[in-house]
């Protein structure tokens, strides 16, 4: 059982899709959360993860309000489109800052405060199904995912003897409210649904089929697993097409 009782958990891109998600499934397994989004939430932590100071400014908040905190999810992201062929500096910079310079920081910060307490605790950053290659228009995003997901394994190894296991899930597509939207809007209403019957369970991976796994690896139930990069999709990388 994913039990998350007594637990203080950040938890970012909370306002909606996969972190609301998370966000919802964290408390209900009996965790105080904390959510972080650059939209106003209620009870919620506002902040854009491309400002610099951002992590240290949130982490902050954080103990201002809970007075510590006892794990992390990196939900939040943006996927861009941009490819080598299209890309500039800009965009680049913004995927970069989002997608990996902040939840490197946040998860820096983290990592200090556990060790400074002496406590355990447990890190899960949501990475993409992109990060073993990705698409073409999406090879900047595939970049930051990737990173990302070095980043997971390069933690959980430095930091295995101080109890704080670090894991992350490399997310496939995902029916989310924004990407319905966008995808209506590019392929016109219905779209969504025939690709999901398309799909070998006839269905999209769900953010709840995401979030119950992020309170799984956060709980205790998880232990030891540490440095894992699990690949939740409906295909297998590496697979024959």
């Amino acid at each position: 059982m994913s039990d998350l009782t007594g637990k203080v958990l950040l938890v970012t891109g909370a306002a909606r899709g996969i972190g609301a998600a998370i966000a919802a499934a964290c408390t209900k397994a009996g965790a105080e959360v904390l959510g972080v989004d650059r939209d106003v939430m209620a009870n919620g932590i506002q902040a854009d993860l491309a400002a610099p100071e951002a992590p240290a400014a949130i982490m902050a908040q954080v103990l201002e309000r809970a007075g510590r905190v006892d794990g992390l999810v990196n939900a939040a992201g943006i996927t861009t489109r941009a490819s080598f062929t299209d890309a500039d500096v800009e965009r680049f910079d913004h995927l970069i800052a989002v997608n990996l310079r902040a939840p490197f920081f946040l998860m820096s910060e983290v990592i200090r405060h556990l060790r400074g307490r002496g406590a355990s605790g447990s890190i899960v950053n949501i990475q993409s199904m992109n990060a073993h290659c990705g698409v073409p228009e999406l090879a900047i995003y595939a970049a930051t995912k990737g990173g990302l997901q070095t980043l997971t394994k390069n933690a959980a190894q430095a930091h295995m003897a101080d109890r704080i296991r670090v894991n992350g899930i490399n997310l496939g597509w995902v029916a989310t409210e924004t990407e319905r939207a966008m995808q209506d809007a590019t392929h016109g209403a219905g779209w969504m649904d025939a690709r999901a019957a398309a799909q070998p369970l006839g269905q999209f991976i769900t953010a709840g089929d995401c979030a119950a796994q992020v309170t799984w690896m956060l709980s205790d139930a998880s232990a030891p697993l540490t440095g894992a990069a699990l690949d939740l999709e409906q295909w297998i990388a590496g697979a024959a097409p």
